[in-house]
């Protein structure tokens, strides 16, 4: 297969996997969210937790794939992303532990002062790895202060309070409104009354912050300065981004968008995804409430993707140093193999998932809980 539509689809790949982070993540991250507001009692906690208690492990699975992706498809931006952001990096595996020990240590005590410290763990573990998601989609736009010598060495100068720019804190914002949509959503599917009806009075509160948010988002993005690669671009040639020059053009990230209107469907769909959710819940139609709220961040991060296309971790120091899908992936015959892999794989990850989610359908009740206390969160 030709070596420039390798890139393509491993950048649309990555752009898969991205998606299904969001979206089997995002509402178990959104359920840990909203854990300490709609549930008041410990039975009501209980109910919260075990909508989740069966799948959540299984959705991590999402989280490893990505990383595994861009470790093998994308060395490059692996080695730049996982450096220069390392501490930010640190903060969402230090928050993910949380949620282990806190889904299996909550019980092992009645003690409410004991149970009332994991569930606010448990919300920090899904809180943070939400918002900080969202920060480091925000820095791919206003660039990140990297570059590399003549031997391709990498050097930074990246903080974390660096990465907290206003912009970033902004998209941090927007993944945390469309992660607690989504697991309000959630919630509305797999819970009972109570905790349905205050999932659903949350739902339209969440859907109008995104609204403003990712309105406010795509006006702020319209006047930072965008990236163009100015000089013959070697779609085929070897991974080496020494090899290009680049531009700074007033708002160049939505040049993409006026030369091929139909990109513009992206954040359409997030908007559709939005309203769709929060009048069917409304309506009482739980599952397609839910259906369309995963269809956010997927058209989040299909804008995101297509309005920074072709850079994937552009440089703000040394723009020219950019890293592209042309001079940022792996091999060619590595892309082949792994390809190959994703084929196999991935539909029966795809299956299994299904199958899981049909036998673990169906609303978790007090009863249901309690009937079978010692197999439960």
């Amino acid at each position: 297969m030709d070596y420039e539509i390798l890139r393509l689809i491993w950048w649309a790949l990555l752009g898969v996997l991205l998606i299904g982070i969001a979206v089997m993540d995002g509402f178990d991250y959104g359920t840990a969210i909203l854990l300490p507001f709609v549930a008041k009692k410990d039975i009501e906690r209980r109910i919260v937790i075990n909508t989740v208690g069966p799948v959540w492990e299984g959705n991590q699975v999402w989280l490893i794939l990505g990383a595994g992706a861009i470790f093998a498809a994308w060395p490059a931006i692996y080695a730049a992303a996982f450096s220069g952001f390392y501490l930010a990096m640190f903060l969402v595996l230090a928050s993910l532990i949380f949620r282990p020990v806190g889904f299996k240590f909550r019980g092992k005590l009645a003690d409410p002062r004991w149970r009332s410290f994991w569930d606010w763990a448990l919300f920090v573990g899904g809180l943070v790895p939400a918002l900080i998601f969202g920060v480091a989609f925000g820095n791919l736009f206003v660039g990140v202060p990297f570059g590399f010598d003549t031997d391709l060495r990498l050097h930074e100068d990246i903080t974390l309070l660096s990465l907290l720019n206003p912009f970033a804190l902004l998209a941090g914002l927007i993944s945390v409104a469309m992660i607690v949509l989504h697991g309000a959503t959630w919630l509305a599917l797999k819970a009972d009354d109570p905790i349905k009806s205050r999932a659903k009075k949350i739902l339209p509160f969440a859907a109008l912050a995104f609204f403003v948010l990712f309105t406010v988002g795509g006006w702020w993005v319209g006047r930072l300065d965008g990236l163009r690669i100015v000089s013959d671009v070697a779609a085929n040639g070897p991974s080496n981004p020494l090899f290009k020059t680049v531009a700074r053009i007033p708002g160049g990230w939505l040049q993409n968008y006026a030369q091929h209107p139909a990109f513009w469907l992206a954040p359409l769909l997030a908007y559709l995804g939005a309203a769709v959710a929060t009048w069917a819940a409304a309506k009482g139609k739980a599952l397609l409430g839910w259906i369309a709220s995963a269809l956010v961040p997927a058209g989040v991060i299909a804008t995101a993707g297509l309005s920074l296309f072709p850079f994937m971790m552009p440089s703000s120091s040394n723009p020219d140093m950019s890293l592209t899908v042309w001079d940022a992936s792996s091999s060619k015959l590595t892309l082949e193999i792994m390809l190959v892999c994703v084929i196999i794989f991935l539909p029966l990850i795809l299956i299994y998932t299904s199958w899981a989610y049909k036998i673990m359908r169906g609303e978790v009740t007090e009863s249901s809980i309690t009937s079978d206390s010692n197999s439960n969160y």
